[in-house]
Parts: structure tokens; sequence; C-alpha cells
């Protein structure tokens, strides 16, 4: 699960990280790219020592460039990391985006209440949090049982806050 829980004992801080599940991990990404550079290439062994070699050897160097590109944006867009922070009574919620500005939002523990919106939503069991006159929402990037798992643990904690 995409999500911890950690407590600091000596200041009693509680803080809940999220972030996307990376499918593909680095050493994955480096072998996908050396498989389709090798197949790409198995082709190219009748045309060794011909003209044609030279003609094809750039499309599938282009083939190889292009999975590359695609895959590391993957990862640039993935970088997003949510943090809920429970600081005294105040519950603050920092999101930072893969791109643009940090955005963050804070409320007294003991107004703030989660939701989940099964339906209307951007997606399905959408979890937001409402509290000092806003709501904002948590979790967007995770799986819908990840939310559903996520709803629930916010409600014990808050409901134990």
């Amino acid at each position: 699960m995409p999500h911890t829980w950690t407590q600091n004992a000596p200041d009693t801080k509680v803080v809940l990280t999220l972030w996307p599940y990376r499918s593909l991990p680095r050493k994955g990404f480096a072998a996908m790219v050396l498989m389709a550079f090798l197949l790409g290439t198995v082709p190219l062994y009748g045309l060794l020592g011909t003209v044609f070699l030279w003609g094809l050897l750039p499309f599938i160097m282009l083939m190889v460039a292009a999975l590359w590109w695609g895959l590391e944006r993957s990862y640039k867009d993935g970088d997003i990391l949510e943090e809920l922070r429970l600081d005294d009574d105040i519950l603050t919620l920092t999101h930072r985006p893969a791109r643009g500005q940090t955005q963050s939002w804070d409320c007294n523990i003991y107004w703030a209440r989660p939701e989940m919106h099964i339906h209307g939503g951007p997606v399905p069991h959408y979890v937001t949090l409402t509290g000092n006159g806003r709501t904002v929402e948590i979790g967007r990037f995770l799986s819908e049982d990840e939310r559903k798992v996520l709803y629930g643990e916010l409600q014990d904690f808050l409901k134990n806050a």
C-alpha cells in the first residue's frame, strides 16, 4: 500500500505520507529499454554489411529513444507526494505535485472530517477532507481499493484524535 503512518514519540507528531504506486521499478525500466534495443536490432543481423542497415538503424534507435522518453516522463509525472501532519491540534495537508506549486491546507483536528464520494467525483470512491470552511482532496492518485482503506484509516485516526 503506497502510504505510511509514522509517529515520532518525543513530540507525538503523527504523519501520513501518500505516494503513487510504481509498477515498474528503475531496474525494470533499464531492463525494458535494453530488451527493446536488443529485440529491435534482431532484424538488422541479416543486413550486416549492407547499406540497408544504415537505413533502418535510425528508426530502431528512434523507437528506443521514444520508449525511454515515455517511461521517464511517466516517472516524473508520478513524483507526487502528500503529507497529512498532526502538530498539537492542527491538521495540515501538504500536496507536492510533479509540476507546479505546493499546496497546503490546515484545520483544527476537532473540525476535520473525511468524506467519501462513491459517485460524482473525478474518480470512484473519491476521498476528501472538510474543515476550516474548505474541502480538499486526498489520495486522488491511489487506486480505488487503496482509497477505501485510506478512508477507513482516516476515520479511525480522526475519531481517536
